[in-house]
């Protein structure tokens, strides 16, 4: 993605004009791998298993489990996003991944071929969910595992999508909207059942996570999505604007030299029976 924004002082000159790039960097360090090292631990992952990571971004998943399931086991990661993926074979895992530039609708690998499938922090983005879910059951062997997650709203990421809306676009906002999509437990129970599992469990798992200086985070999550290239150049009224609102309204949540904040994600677990 190129990058059409130029960040207001000399800070952000370390991001990318890469989002992927900024993505790893930031966002997974922040929110992506405590989540992910959390998801990861449900499963119970044993040496010699194969995993499967659906929609992986960046692959911070499919490096937790390889951690897990090495020396003898196996992982695969598919992502739609060529520079996700690329950002991801990038970086050293614990064994060697497969990664595959595919729509989570249409996964070219065989059936029954994995005990676990994970799907963390993007189904909510995927056009066709039912056939997504129908193919990750397709791909599991009987008995394996099923684990998804998908992030919940909650009111300092409102203060972004508010601020966002009235200072550069309603299409702007809809991105933060699409991020907290998926968010209701029956909605996310009658895919799984309609995919044709039985009985899933499915929760909210609230977790506290330590961020950035506000003034920082806005800007770090602003560059490590499709927001960035959205934004108007920086160092007008209409920026500053927005990031004078951002910081106002985040001020609830800042402590010492970053913010806390409580964030749940919808957890759905499965399993494909015989």
């Amino acid at each position: 993605m190129a990058n059409t924004a130029t960040a207001p002082t000399a800070f952000y000159t370390s991001f990318s004009d890469n989002a992927a790039e900024n993505y790893e960097k930031f966002f997974v360090p922040a929110i992506g791998r405590p989540f992910g090292i959390d998801l990861v631990n449900d499963a119970g992952l044993v040496p010699g298993e194969r995993v499967l990571d659906v929609a992986c971004g960046t692959g911070i998943i499919a490096r937790l489990a390889a951690e897990r399931v090495a020396p003898t086991g196996s992982v695969s990661a598919l992502d739609v996003n060529a520079a996700m993926l690329s950002t991801a074979r990038s970086l050293p895992p614990a064994i060697p991944i497969k990664w595959y530039e595919t729509a989570a609708e249409s996964a070219p690998l065989p059936d029954s071929s994995f005990d676990v499938v994970f799907c963390q922090l993007g189904l909510q983005f995927v056009a066709d969910k039912p056939a997504a879910v129908a193919e990750m059951r397709r791909v599991l062997k009987p008995g394996g595992r099923l684990y998804i997650s998908t992030p919940m709203p909650n009111d300092l990421f409102d203060v972004l999508d508010r601020e966002i809306a009235r200072h550069v676009s309603k299409e702007a906002s809809a991105f933060v909207h699409a991020v907290f999509s998926l968010n209701d437990a029956q909605e996310m129970g009658d895919l799984i059942t309609g995919a044709g599992f039985e009985s899933p469990k499915i929760g909210a798992h609230p977790k506290q996570l330590q961020l950035p200086a506000a003034r920082d985070f806005m800007w770090q999550y602003i560059y490590c999505t499709p927001l960035m290239g959205l934004l108007p150049q920086s160092g007008n009224a209409q920026t500053e604007a927005l990031e004078r609102d951002v910081v106002a309204g985040w001020q609830p949540w800042v402590t010492g030299n970053g913010m806390r904040y409580e964030q749940s994600v919808l957890v759905a677990t499965a399993r494909r029976d015989a």
